[in-house]
C-alpha cells in the first residue's frame, strides 16, 4: 500500500488511552483512533473496524469491533493482529446507536480512515483501507457534517 502525503498515521505516543478493547500480547498491535473536527462534544463517537475485505465493508454485521467513546473525548483503542483493516466513524449527537439520515444525506457526522473522499456515496473499500504496523499505530479521521 502506497502512503501519500494525505495518509494519517502516525507512531504511538506514550500517553495512549489507558483502557483498550481486545487483548494485548499475542502479537496484537495497539491501535488508536482519533476522531477530529467535531462541531460539538455532544453524544457519543462510535468507531466501527472492519477487516480486509472488501465484500465486508460497511455490510451489515460484517464489523470485526466497534467501540462508542464520549464525544468529549472522541478516542478509542483496540489490540488487533497487525494488518489491513478499514475504518469508519460517526458522531453520534443524540446517542440512539444509529447513524441518522435523510433521504439523501447523514444528519450526523462521518468520517472514514485515510479521511476517504465521499462525493457521491459511500468510500470505496481501497481508499479506507490502512495499515496496523506490529509497533502499533495511531489513525486520526477527520469528522465531515452535511448539514
Amino acid at each position: 500500500m502506497a502512503l501519500g502525503a494525505a495518509a494519517v498515521l502516525a507512531p504511538v505516543q506514550a500517553h495512549a488511552v489507558e483502557t483498550c478493547e481486545g487483548t494485548p500480547g499475542n502479537g496484537n498491535a495497539k491501535l488508536i483512533l482519533e476522531a477530529t473536527t467535531m462541531h460539538n462534544t455532544v453524544g457519543e463517537v462510535a468507531f466501527t473496524i472492519y477487516p480486509d475485505d472488501k465484500k465486508r465493508f460497511l455490510a451489515k454485521g460484517a464489523k470485526l469491533a466497534r467501540a462508542r467513546v464520549s464525544a468529549a473525548n472522541p478516542r478509542a483503542c483496540f489490540w488487533l493482529k497487525p494488518g489491513y483493516y478499514a475504518i469508519a466513524q460517526y458522531h453520534d449527537e443524540n446517542s440512539d446507536h444509529d447513524f441518522n439520515r435523510t433521504l439523501f444525506m447523514p444528519k450526523e457526522g462521518f468520517g472514514f480512515s485515510n479521511d476517504a473522499p465521499t462525493s457521491i456515496g459511500l468510500p470505496s473499500f481501497e481508499s479506507a483501507r490502512t495499515a496496523l504496523p506490529a509497533s502499533g499505530t495511531v489513525v486520526r479521521m477527520k469528522m465531515r457534517y452535511r448539514r
